[in-house]
């Protein structure tokens, strides 16, 4: 029987149970994948946690890929054998799964499994928030937090190739120095520099048009700061913690200033959306504009283990977990 990782109840790392799960034929409308690797995403925490809460017992992970081993007489576009990737659906941390065909994309030759498991989630929200929620332009001074994680470093090269500027917040200087390698022009070390005050500095007094913040608590209030009149604060992440409610009059008081919270899950909700971001993440990794960090490998039974390592903030880049 095949494996998977479940949780029974709420709770720290130790909550993640390997275990043995029946998969049964597909239902109408589903295909039987069986994985080759799974991605790890901070989201995974709070499902674990319960602070998004989950119908209990679940098996987590939104972002998987491998190959389609069954399909349901009803799906077409997919066959046995096909390379296929997915975010969305939760359910990622198992060697064999059960999913809806239609929120499974067909992988290019180009792409690796690895690759795929560590870039879906993070690499089509980096395409909704630069590609749709602020279209990211050659010109624009943007900065983003936590430029050193899976989905900054992605941020940040996709960024630099549509020609802007990035300045990125990091806590390492090892974190400084992946951050400039891929195309981060700017680092702040934010556990030692007053990062309102630096962006001053670098930009010569003047404010930003856009800040893509996951990191939340520590970062949020501030980070309004740096922004012009009628900028945008985009925050779809808090690993910080949550964000304290603020009175709406706050952003007047800041500069007319526009705010968004965006999941991923609402830009890729129709499949003609879904393939789009896709297609495009896939194109400019195939093309080498955006190289995809896979900096952690943990088995898939470890990954309490991995979960440690994401919350201690131990981690840069994509991690995985191997199956």
């Amino acid at each position: 029987m095949p494996h998977a990782i479940q949780i029974r109840q709420t709770g720290g790392p130790e909550v993640l149970h390997w275990t043995t799960v029946d998969v049964d034929e597909p239902g109408s409308g589903q295909v039987r994948l069986r994985q080759a690797a799974a991605g790890l995403n901070y989201i995974d925490v709070y499902h674990r946690t319960g602070y998004y809460s989950q119908p209990l017992p679940f098996i987590p992970g939104l972002e998987g890929a491998g190959t389609v081993e069954a399909v349901a007489q009803d799906v077409r576009g997919l066959k046995v054998g096909d390379r296929v990737a997915y975010a969305g659906p939760a359910g990622g941390y198992s060697e064999v799964r059960l999913i809806e065909a239609d929120r499974l994309v067909r992988l290019p030759d180009a792409i690796s499994f690895d690759q795929a498991a560590a870039m879906m989630l993070q690499g089509m929200t980096a395409q909704v928030l630069i590609r749709q929620v602020y279209p990211v332009k050659a010109g624009d001074l943007i900065l983003v937090h936590a430029a050193a994680g899976g989905t900054g470093l992605i941020l940040c090269q996709w960024a630099a190739a549509l020609g802007a500027t990035v300045i990125g917040t990091v806590s390492t200087e090892a974190k400084a120095e992946l951050a400039h390698a891929n195309g981060c022009k700017h680092t702040i070390l934010y556990s030692k520099q007053d990062f309102v005050a630096e962006i001053s500095r670098i930009s010569g007094g003047e404010k930003l048009p856009v800040v893509f913040d996951s990191v939340g608590k520590d970062t949020f209030l501030r980070s309004l700061d740096c922004l012009r009149p009628r900028g945008l604060m985009v925050t779809f992440g808090q690993a910080s913690g949550p964000i304290d409610p603020i009175a709406p009059v706050l952003l007047s008081q800041k500069g007319s200033l526009f705010l968004t919270r965006p999941v991923l899950l609402h830009y890729i909700a129709r499949r003609e959306e879904l393939e789009a971001s896709a297609n495009e993440l896939f194109s400019v990794v195939a093309s080498g504009k955006v190289r995809i960090n896979v900096n952690q490998r943990f088995a898939l039974k470890d990954a309490a283990e991995a979960h440690k390592a994401l919350e201690a903030r131990a981690t840069s880049g994509s991690t995985i977990l191997t199956i």
